[in-house]
């Protein structure tokens, strides 16, 4: 096949390409921008002897680059687009009964995927832009290589300008082909410091210090269309000579082309978002501005929502966006920000995986019969909390069950959209409101036509039909949003087989069907507030200041910020009562109170964490035992009715324990109570509702159930609560859990005539005396009475009896009497 421009540099590396693809399965290719590897080389592999016919499938990650590159490929054939190439893109397809080579936006690979799952008439697919680790990127490679283990014919081709070729080979295992750059020089320009102020006013006085100092067409890099708009307005005004064209995923056709071709009568600057990065081939290009922002989702796997955020660009998109400059020649780059900010820019950007919503993903591969997603060999693995909350909401939606595709799921699974709109749109079908469903689908998935007009979503509705019916836009309303909503629920409506509608939808209609494809986020106004809601999911949001839903009871909310603390409602509806009482499901709740201090066991109807209704239950005691351990162990033994007399229980088991370790005696410490309750309470918690309950439960017998009948018979032997002492006097003795011996306070005199220390555990463990003057103050502490009668006794004699004249204090204490009180009179 005669391909013309020669002398791009990917020419050199073809034979490289060939005789790899000739031995491997799959290549990984790196080659810079301009080298020609999305138009030259997919041609230059299409007569390769191992296709066998067979066609080549090329993915781009936008549908402006496919289709643009499908028409320079076509121009090279001399040929019209859906001849030899053709491309789809959704909705929208150039492709022939002669069509060997297709261009696709990455989201038809796994649609075409679950359709034919071996790609029988497909013999090569091509990534093209790699480096940019969009999830469905990630999720194709992954699905064409479990597709390679069943189909050896079946070769890949990664592409890419700047990624980790030797890494991503290492992965794949496959060769690298490098292709050496044709790019020219370009002189990268700095600010000293970083600019204050609107991003819309420092990038309009960049590009008017570039369009003084250099010649040429420029390319200004901006995050998101608002700040394309907001520069377009500035620069008109100050330099009406320039031609100012916006580039942009969402413009017509005809604008797009207008931003790419060259201006033959006035120099040309174009705002473009990123999408201006890689693929597209920009004429005239000579200068890039570049403020060093994007504008990128970030899922929040903790709220379950996207938020858009701007951001800094990390170091492999800056130099790929100054590289734009070089593709025809010496280039300039001013980057708006300092050295030293460029210095701190991350390396490179992070794959999508990391940060997106994974709803569509887990949908795509529930259908391809995974269970495990994290199991899967990913070049990037996913996080496994965004996972989880991906397949929570394919089953709210009814799309999983026990982890796997439902009938609903497969049906969701044949829209091309993400897994909500798809519900809305097969629900608005079962409803017999599929013009309205297609209305709301298209209004949610392009940008708002009504910006800063409130959160009412009706308003959006009545907008597009009312634009619909005059052809002319409202007040406030932009009409090429309009024009592109319409045009998205067009295809919706064709796919539904239903007429367009104009009427005015039925009360809060809206928001039944929006309550269906959102039901995490149905919304009920919080006690005593006009503005603030507590979703489904838990998390806090509120609408707009003076929002004309304000006071709404029921709001189904679609569109929100996942905010700090509290969310913002961007677009919603009203939804009544009745219509969310069949969203909801019949759970029994049996949770505890800690600041009430009770058990609250109800069967509730609920949506999520919001209840509906609800009535109370008696719960048995296996449902609520447990839940009553937990609370003990959470708040404490203190709960239970101990006694002095139960402790000591406690502790004269503890120290049998200790003492007799070969007779099995039970643990009985309050950390083996806390952990074995559901083995020994258990049986006693039927009767707890409230935290004073645990206070009347009959905590000894359950106790002394935990001794065997021949240890309990033996405890009073063992281990007496009492001893009686010479004076007649029965008194109490005090243990202690960790075995030391058992405590014996009694006053000196009442012991006269003993000579020996009172012994408990059949003679084994002496006890401890705490011998108490008259005044019951210890005077001495001792084990060995004997000793204590021969040495200790007589100074203490002479130091009390003075003190204590009243109480007998003999010279000999072996013959004295011993006496609970003084002497007689």
């Amino acid at each position: 096949m005669n391909i013309a421009d020669a002398s791009l540099p990917i020419h050199a590396a073809l034979p490289a390409v060939r005789a790899a693809l000739r031995e491997e399965s799959t290549l990984v290719l790196q080659a810079p921008p301009g080298a020609g590897k999305s138009t030259v080389l997919p041609l230059a592999l299409l007569e390769e002897p191992w296709l066998e016919g067979k066609r080549v499938w090329m993915l781009e990650p936008r549908r402006l680059a496919a289709r643009n590159i499908a028409a320079r490929m076509a121009a090279l054939l001399k040929e019209a687009v859906g001849e030899t190439v053709g491309y789809r893109v959704r909705f929208e397809s150039r492709v022939g009964p002669k069509t060997r080579l297709e261009v696709l936006t990455e989201g038809l690979l796994t649609r075409r995927l679950q359709q034919d799952p071996l790609l029988e008439d497909v013999g090569l697919v091509i990534f093209d832009e790699f480096h940019e680790r969009s999830l469905q990127t990630d999720l194709g490679l992954l699905l064409c290589r479990e597709v390679q283990a069943l189909r050896e014919d079946l070769r890949l081709l990664v592409m890419s300008a700047t990624l980790d070729a030797e890494g991503l080979g290492r992965f794949l295992g496959a060769p690298v082909v490098r292709v050496e750059g044709r790019a020219y020089p370009v002189e990268v320009r700095y600010l000293a410091s970083d600019p204050q102020g609107p991003l819309g006013g420092v990038v309009a006085a960049g590009v008017s210090r570039a369009l003084r100092e250099e010649e040429g067409d420029v390319l200004v890099f901006l995050p998101g269309v608002a700040d394309i708009r907001q520069a377009q307005r500035l620069l008109a005004g100050r330099h009406p000579e320039v031609r100012i064209t916006p580039l942009y995923g969402d413009l017509p056709l005809a604008a797009q082309q207008e931003a790419i071709l060259p201006d033959p009568l006035r120099r040309k600057v174009v705002l473009a978002t990123s999408i201006a990065e890689t693929s597209l081939t920009i004429e005239g290009i000579r200068v890039v501005v570049d403020p060093g922002y994007s504008r990128l989702p970030r899922f929040d796997a903790k709220s379950g929502l996207t938020r858009l955020e701007t951001v800094r660009v990390t170091r492999d998109v800056a130099e790929q966006r100054a590289g734009r400059a070089g593709r025809l020649g010496p280039g300039v780059c001013y980057r708006l920000y300092s050295a030293a900010t460029f210095a701190q820019l991350l390396p490179e950007r992070r794959p999508e995986i990391l940060e997106a919503d994974l709803a569509p993903l887990a949908l795509e591969l529930a259908g391809w019969g995974v269970q495990d997603i994290c199991a899967l060999d990913w070049l990037t693995p996913p996080p496994v909390g965004a996972v989880r909350q991906a397949q929570e909401l394919l089953s709210a939606l009814g799309a999983l069950e026990g982890g796997r595709l439902t009938e609903r799921g497969r049906a969701l699974l044949e829209w091309p959209t993400h897994p909500r709109l798809a519900c809305l749109l097969v629900e608005g079908a079962t409803l017999g409101e599929g013009a309205l469903a297609a209305d709301l689908a298209a209004l949610l998935e392009e940008r708002d036509p009504l910006q800063g007009a409130g959160a009412d979503l009706s308003l959006r509705l009545e907008t597009l039909r009312r634009w619909r019916q005059t052809g002319q836009a409202p007040p406030g309303a932009e009409a090429g949003i309009l024009e592109r909503v319409e045009r998205l629920s067009r295809q919706w409506r064709a796919r539904l087989g239903v007429p367009p509608s104009n009427a005015i939808p039925a009360p809060r209609a809206i928001g039944r069907l929006l309550a269906l494809a959102y039901p995490d986020r149905l919304a009920q106004l919080r006690p005593g507030e006009r503005s603030r809601y507590r979703l489904a999911s838990g998390r806090g949001v509120r609408l707009p200041p003076d929002d004309p839903l304000e006071g709404a009871p029921w709001l189904a909310v679609a569109h929100l910020d996942a905010g700090a603390e509290e969310g913002r409602v961007f677009l919603a509806a009203e939804v009544s009562p009745e219509a969310v009482e069949p969203l909801g499901k019949t759970v029994e709740v049996l949770e505890w109170d800690e600041r009430q201090g009770e058990l609250i066991a109800e069967r509730q109807q609920r949506v999520g964490v919001l209840v509906l209704a609800r009535e109370p239950f008696s719960p048995s005691l296996e449902q609520k035992g447990p839940l009553l351990c937990r609370v003990l162990r959470r708040e404490g033994l203190g709960l239970l009715p101990w006694t002095e007399g139960l402790r000591q229980w406690q502790a004269r088991v503890e120290s049998l324990r200790r003492w007799r370790p070969e007779e099995g005696w039970p643990e009985v410490s309050d950390t083996w109570l806390l952990e074995n309750l559901e083995g020994w309470l258990l049986p006693w918690l039927l009767p707890v509702r409230r935290r004073e309950d645990f206070g009347r439960l009959p905590l000894r017998e359950a106790l002394e159930a935990l001794l065997p009948w021949p240890l309990a018979s033996r405890l009073e032997t063992l281990a007496p609560t009492h001893l009686q002492v010479p004076s007649g006097s029965c008194l109490r003795l005090i243990y202690s859990p960790d075995g030391s011996p058992p405590v014996l306070a009694v006053r000196l005199q009442e012991m006269f005539g003993q000579a020996d220390t009172p012994r408990v555990n059949e003679g084994r463990t002496p006890v401890m005396l705490h011998l108490l003057s008259p005044a019951r103050r210890p005077v001495q502490v001792t084990q060995d009475l004997r000793s204590f009668w021969n040495t200790t006794y007589p100074e203490l004699r002479k130091e009390l009896r003075g003190r204590y004249p009243k109480h007998p204090w003999p010279e000999d204490p072996w013959r004295a009497e011993p006496t609970r009180g003084p002497k007689p009179r």
